[in-house]
């Protein structure tokens, strides 16, 4: 043990001094001589802006740049989040065309001057990359009705930023970034016809493919939200392709073809968020109109996929995760909930999960990732798997596998039944559920089993369902029934063994990583020990 800690400790201190190493490089006039480009470039493909409205929410009332202060606009202090929201300049696509050209042209400038060599805070891969697709983008105000000398400037600095990406992305662990660098880089090529830049991109988006995705073409994170965020990106790396005349990858065709297949049994063909793994409440209308606008009809008659079971009526949804945890290396955004589920009735959720808390610095996003935010069976109070911090974020320690799973989709008869070994190891038990739905009587009836195997340990039980925070909720005297009003219907939960409680519970459903969270409720079933 002390000869482990000693070569941990020993390889702390070399990349430390490594990472140290290489600061001062990227700030040193060797690097700097190193990713700058003195040649003839000239801004020839400009991409239709309609393009970008796959990554883009563009707003109806269009801000003026009049409004900005030229002069001041990079001196302000700012928060971390703000100044790179600020930097990325992806606040372009919400300028309205018929401001000043000038005023655009003297803003970037005043950055070019201030900003024209590597630094750590504006230069970061994702920051970095969306300025490349904002300013090439925008060419219209960025780049039209302009000096030759502008020009020049413009396109040096452009070269020199895709040049940085293309040292430096393959050392970024965050795949996300990456996706967004390759775009960045793909643009660059396309639009300065540098095919070096191009082909670079591409073959980057092919290890991305490669490295990211199952035999399933599923993302290996089990992340619906990262499943969305890739689905985009590569719709709009094709279409940059094919308005700018070039040939569209095979491998880029059949991603699209998959991954839009999870997309629409995920959402498109039920148009509701599914609150599993990261995934919070996104409005996606929007983007469905973008792909029928350019043609992309995806459609997918499976019962499972990506290790989620989802089936459906007119009237009911039910939803299960019945898939095992993901490798430590692409769980940055997991969430401990296997065999949870979530039951949807016309569009009101009856049974839900507690959504994502994204800021990895606060303490809510561990609690948002284990067990408790969950609708699942939890032994011992504890959660199924456990994380834990590494450079900042909350990365799984433990995973848990899925052993068994058998889906029934009938007329009058549709279940769901697995199981997992998270507890096997600890307890010495497997827990398997099984949810049934009978469309005639519109009834739920659920089981959940614990599994005796040698090891097994007697132990505390719960089982949480989480209700959205408009849910009315009844509690009888009995303690075994409870009446949920939604805003379409009424239900009623009902246990034959053991008490139902009723506690509040904080909802992390939509968007945001603040503390300003809603307060929801959840019915517990408890039984003092297994036996």
């Amino acid at each position: 043990m002390l000869l482990k800690n000693s070569i941990s400790l020993v390889n702390e201190f070399f990349s430390i001094a490594f990472q140290n190493l290489r600061k001062i490089y990227l700030n040193s006039n060797v690097y700097n001589k190193k990713i700058t480009i003195n040649e003839s470039n000239s801004l020839n493909y400009k991409p239709n802006l309609s393009i970008l409205s796959c990554l883009i929410k563009y707003e109806k009332k269009k801000n003026k740049i009049e409004e900005f202060n030229i002069d001041s606009i990079w001196e302000k202090n700012i928060n971390d989040k703000d100044l790179k929201k600020l930097h990325s300049f992806y606040w372009l696509f919400t300028i309205d065309l018929k401001s000043s050209k000038k005023i655009t042209h003297s803003i970037i400038q005043n950055w070019i001057k201030k900003n024209q060599n590597y630094n750590s805070d504006n230069w970061e891969i994702d920051t970095l990359s969306k300025r490349i697709i904002s300013w090439i983008s925008n060419s219209q105000i960025t780049y039209e009705d302009t000096s030759n000398e502008y020009k020049i400037i413009f396109n040096n600095i452009i070269m020199k930023q895709a040049n940085h990406l293309i040292n430096e992305i393959s050392r970024s662990e965050i795949v996300d970034d990456k996706m967004i660098g390759c775009t960045a880089i793909i643009l660059t090529g396309l639009s300065y016809n540098k095919e070096r830049f191009l082909s670079y991109g591409l073959d980057l988006l092919k290890k991305i493919i490669n490295s990211s995705f199952d035999s399933e073409y599923f993302p290996k994170s089990r992340s619906i939200r990262q499943l969305v965020f890739y689905l985009k990106y590569f719709v709009l790396i094709r279409e940059l392709l094919k308005e700018s005349l070039n040939e569209v990858p095979d491998y880029l065709n059949e991603i699209i073809h998959y991954i839009g297949k999870a997309y629409n049994f995920l959402y498109g063909s039920i148009k509701e968020s599914l609150l599993f793994n990261g995934n919070n409440d996104s409005d996606l209308s929007d983007f469905d109109k973008y792909l029928n606008l350019y043609k992309y009809q995806f459609k997918n008659s499976t019962y499972e996929f990506g290790g989620y079971s989802v089936l459906k009526n007119k009237n009911i949804i039910m939803a299960m995760d019945i898939g095992s945890s993901p490798e430590k290396r692409y769980s940055e955004n997991y969430q401990s909930g296997p065999l949870s589920f979530e039951a949807i009735y016309k569009g009101n959720k009856i049974i839900c999960n507690s959504g994502y808390f994204q800021n990895h610095k606060h303490k809510l996003n561990k609690i948002s990732k284990s067990s408790v935010a969950h609708s699942t069976l939890i032994l011992n109070n504890k959660s199924i798997s456990t994380f834990k911090k590494k450079n900042g974020i909350n990365v799984l320690e433990n995973g848990i596998k899925s052993i068994t799973k058998n889906i029934v989709f009938e007329k009058n008869l549709w279940s769901i039944k697995s199981s997992h070994n998270g507890y096997l190891k600890e307890f010495g038990t497997i827990h398997e559920r099984t949810l049934e739905f009978f469309p005639e009587s519109e009834k739920f009836l659920g089981k959940d089993k614990l599994i005796k195997k040698k090891n097994f340990k007697p132990t505390s039980f719960e089982i949480r369902f989480h209700l959205m925070p408009n849910s009315k909720v009844t509690k009888t005297q009995d303690n075994q029934t409870v009446l949920i009003e939604l805003e379409n219907s009424g239900w009623k939960f009902y246990t034959n063994d053991g008490l139902i409680d009723i506690e509040t519970g904080l909802y992390f459903g939509k968007k945001i990583d603040t503390v300003k969270t809603k307060i929801s409720l959840y019915l517990v079933i408890l039984k003092m020990k297994t036996n």
